[in-house]
């Protein structure tokens, strides 16, 4: 089966490896090693070593455009469709992003509309749900009706993983590489200004080239004890420092799926959880590191109490699933089930023929 990959941000270097740290780079390259004959839709054709760029016109009219750029679906047929002489393309989307990113009504109307009308694969099971419902509450219900809609959770490659390396002084994560407001990162520094008096600690925060060089960023890193950098180099890397890592404290207030708080627990980091929704559905029922998501003094008393004594909070993981919790993550929210279930929606909703 001949498949093509859109999305828009995606960035190839001259040695043709998809590059970037987001979420979306990191599904791009997993889509790439599922389908390795793939190709990727850019403005120009261009190849590289392991990769193929085409642009729209040159894509095969058989081929299986898997589009991440959900909201453009539409006019991506409709180029196809041209393109082909009438063909009829065959396009599914990729919900892999938070719903709620939309908010103005003429996207969230193209949103709804682009899942109705296509086959549409979402990143969990939540966003699954926000996506029935943008459909039923944006379209009409002779199209709602007949929308096609899968999901699975994206899981991470177990074999990523590096064996433990504590360190003297706790390291706490910045679970993200943004400092947008909806990661609330002056709620991630109310927080740990107050613990870093009472125990030594040091932050650690990788961030986007973009953000890295942003007013709040900087100001971020005024303290001794935190540390900005720029996303590490390649992924080794980057489990290399999670396996480093003590523990981490999530503010966010909406992730579709959080590949990066699953990876770190995955990693062994200790993960101290807002009480939402998203939160609730990556971990198993009687988590005991949740506090109120408005509430820093509850943030600060759980974080204190995962770094005073780490090991007892591991400890309180492990009775909780009667085994071995990172054993827990790693085996529901394993990318094999991810593979799995991606390959059988495209096999189910574009059959090839004999």
């Amino acid at each position: 089966m001949k498949i093509a990959i859109k999305r828009s941000k995606t960035v190839v270097d001259e040695a043709g490896s998809v590059v970037g740290h987001e979420a979306g780079d990191t599904l791009v390259r997993r889509l790439l090693r599922l389908f390795p004959d793939a190709v990727l839709i850019g403005p120009v054709a261009r190849r590289g070593p392991g990769t193929r760029i085409l642009p729209i016109e040159a894509i095969d009219p058989e081929a299986v455009v898997i589009n991440m750029d959900v909201i453009d679906s539409l006019g991506l047929w409709n180029s196809l469709y041209e393109a082909a002489c009438g063909t009829r393309p065959k396009i599914m989307n990729f919900v892999w992003f938070p719903v709620g990113d939309f908010i103005e009504r003429e996207q969230i109307s193209a949103l709804a509309l682009s899942c109705a009308l296509f086959p549409t694969f979402a990143n969990s099971e939540r966003t699954a749900g926000e996506v029935r419902e943008v459909i039923s509450r944006w379209t009409v219900q002779d199209i709602a009706q007949q929308a096609r809609l899968a999901w699975v959770n994206l899981g991470f490659r177990l074999d990523h993983v590096k064996p433990r390396e504590e360190t003297q002084t706790p390291v706490v994560l910045y679970p993200a590489i943004y400092v947008s407001a909806r990661k609330r990162p002056d709620f991630f520094m109310d927080v740990l200004e107050k613990v870093e008096k009472e125990i030594p600690l040091r932050v650690e925060m990788r961030l986007d080239e973009s953000h890295l060089v942003s007013a709040k960023a900087m100001d971020m890193a005024r303290p001794r004890w935190v540390w900005t950098g720029p996303l590490l180099a390649s992924r080794d890397s980057y489990w290399e420092a999670l396996a480093r890592t003590t523990a981490l404290l999530a503010t966010s207030l909406e992730e579709s799926y959080g590949l990066m708080y699953v990876e770190a627990m995955g990693a062994g980091v200790v993960a101290v959880l807002p009480d939402l929704p998203w939160a609730r559905v990556l971990v198993p029922e009687g988590y005991p590191f949740f506090y109120p998501a408005d509430d820093a003094e509850a943030a600060q008393r759980v974080l204190t109490q995962v770094l005073r004594d780490t090991a007892t909070a591991r400890g309180r993981l492990d009775e909780l699933v009667g085994g071995s919790f990172v054993e827990w993550i790693q085996a529901h929210h394993s990318d094999d089930t991810f593979d799995r279930e991606i390959i059988s929606a495209v096999g189910g909703w574009f059959p090839e023929k004999e």
